[in-house]
């Protein structure tokens, strides 16, 4: 009896606590850590669709590559980003050419994190007379 009254009380008393205190907290830091990760992903998805919007405006400002803004903009990107993009370009005295990146999830099935827009704004090359 003596042997037992012994394992209940003193320091093995606590014994556990840390790994049941560290279970409680964990889906707090899996959350957090998410919640980084995905806030990194928008960072990136508006720095790609600047990328984007700069490279097809400056292609199509030139007076040789008329008509492929929208593809370079897309070359000049990521490829899993690429395939979630739009490229506008409208042609007159200055090109502009705006881009919008679907913002992709880090939570599987939760795809609505919104949509990034960058335009760029260029002076067109002059048609000779």
């Amino acid at each position: 009896m003596r042997s037992l009254r012994r394992r209940v009380t003193g320091r093995n008393r606590d014994r556990g606590a840390a790994v049941l205190e560290f279970a409680g907290f964990l889906p707090i830091l899996l959350i957090v850590a998410m919640a980084g990760i995905q806030l990194g992903i928008v960072g990136y998805a508006a720095s790609q669709a600047g990328t984007a919007a700069r490279a097809a405006a400056r292609t199509e400002a030139q007076e040789e590559f008329w008509g492929q803004g929208a593809a370079t903009g897309k070359a000049a990107m990521s490829d899993w980003l690429a395939g979630r993009t739009d490229i506008d370009v409208d042609d007159g005295p200055t090109v502009t050419a705006t881009a919008v990146v679907s913002i992709p999830s880090v939570v599987p099935g939760m795809d609505d994190f919104g949509e990034v827009e960058r335009s760029v704004t260029m002076p067109a090359d002059e048609e000779e007379p």
